[in-house]
């Protein structure tokens, strides 16, 4: 399920409603999930097409960004954006006036990805051997710039994990002098920090490894670190507890046990939220003939409890294939305080104006979503990105 054509028709009274969100006051409980879309050409730098795609979508309550590279890596996506130099918060600076200029707020989503990076990659080779927890491969795996390759085993176990920690702290100042509203920790889908706490990726003997303490650890000191740059209220963390996506995922019993332990230090903490995303048949790869999810939890009902035990200072957000009736009604019988949504919003720039001003979707206007330029294009970055119509000139397009 995802966002219907139908949902247009529905009143989404609780949708609608302002949410106080830590330091930030949004506008509408509709929020624009992160969406690597590859457009950060011709080096990872956020240009004039990221500018206007962001601008565009300024509707949401909150934008959250494409997962943004705290250092140099081999990622799978080319072309991914960074927010490792002053030159890229340089970049993300015109950005996020655009969105303000709009009348929209925006987190910088910090991204590493770990052991899913390849050697061959141009920005990896710069920087020498991936590294991860363990050298231990994720299977599966596809690299748009090389040919037939997929994830490879890391070289090493990176020796100090507390490195890795600055890097998501210089992400954070850079995201600051960009001027966000404030910044993400990318905790899921299987990228650094999730190896750590996942069993199956992390079979470490020292202090970053072993009881969930321990695999909790690159969490705690990594949001220490980042609440040095920002208060606690303008910083949030995305986690995926079902795994899946990267080869990841414990059993219940484990899974429970770690994501538990780490949402309440981020309550603890007084992060502005916990976004989680709940498990998705589409996420779950499918190993040797069996799907790689053991724990198919209902994520709202196993960790909500932890969360709202904050008195509402922490705020529960869900992703993950909802429909603007379901994220209504949740929000609606206080299950979550606002709904993250990701590939509506890749062809409908205006979704929130289109869901509560009765618009249609621009996939019954004949502008459905073009998978093939969701991380390509062929002759402009603008391509599948930025030149969706909005709902006027999709009318008049359609019209004509």
């Amino acid at each position: 399920m995802s966002i219907q054509p139908s949902d247009v028709t529905l009143p989404l009274k609780a949708l609608r409603q302002e949410l106080t969100l830590g330091a930030v006051h949004l506008k509408n409980r509709v929020l624009m999930s992160s969406l690597t879309r590859s457009r950060s050409t011709p080096i990872d730098v956020a240009n004039e097409f990221n500018v206007e795609y962001y601008r565009q979508r300024a509707g949401a309550g909150l934008i959250f960004t494409e997962g943004t590279l705290v250092s140099k890596q081999g990622t799978e996506w080319p072309h991914a954006p960074g927010i490792y130099t002053e030159e890229h918060a340089a970049g993300w600076r015109k950005v996020t006036e655009a969105v303000h200029a709009a009348g929209g707020l925006i987190f910088a989503q910090l991204w590493h990805v770990g052991r899913v990076a390849h050697p061959d990659m141009p920005l990896q080779k710069e920087v020498g051997p991936v590294s991860a927890p363990s050298p231990i491969s994720a299977r599966g795996g596809k690299f748009r710039q090389l040919d037939n390759a997929g994830y490879v085993a890391p070289v090493k176990e990176h020796p100090d994990p507390s490195l890795l920690v600055q890097e998501f702290k210089r992400g954070a100042q850079f995201a600051k002098d960009a001027g966000f509203d404030g910044v993400e920790l990318h905790g899921a889908n299987g990228y650094l920090p999730m190896q750590f706490i996942d069993k199956t990726s992390n079979h470490r003997t020292d202090k970053w490894g072993g009881s969930v303490e321990n695999r909790a650890r690159f969490y705690v000191e990594t949001l220490n670190a980042i609440t040095e740059i920002w208060e606690p209220s303008r910083v949030g963390i995305k986690l995926n507890p079902c795994g899946g996506y990267n080869d990841v995922g414990m059993n219940e019993e484990d899974t429970k046990e770690s994501y538990s332990y780490i949402i309440d230090h981020c309550v603890k903490l007084g992060l502005a939220y916990v976004q989680l995303t709940r498990y998705l048949d589409f996420f779950d790869p499918v190993f040797d003939g069996k799907t790689r999810v053991e724990a198919k939890l209902d994520v709202v009902e196993v960790f909500g409890p932890i969360i709202y035990a904050s008195g509402g200072k922490t705020k529960l957000l869900l992703n993950g294939g909802l429909s603007a009736a379901e994220a209504d009604k949740l929000v609606e019988e206080k299950k979550i305080d606002a709904a993250v949504i990701g590939r509506s919003f890749i062809n409908n720039p205006d979704l929130v104006g289109r869901l509560f001003n009765g618009e249609p979707l621009n996939e019954t206007l004949g502008f459905p979503a073009d998978y093939h330029t969701f991380y390509n294009f062929v002759n402009s970055p603008a391509e599948g990105y930025s030149d969706y119509p909005d709902i006027q000139a999709a009318k008049a397009k359609a019209q004509a």
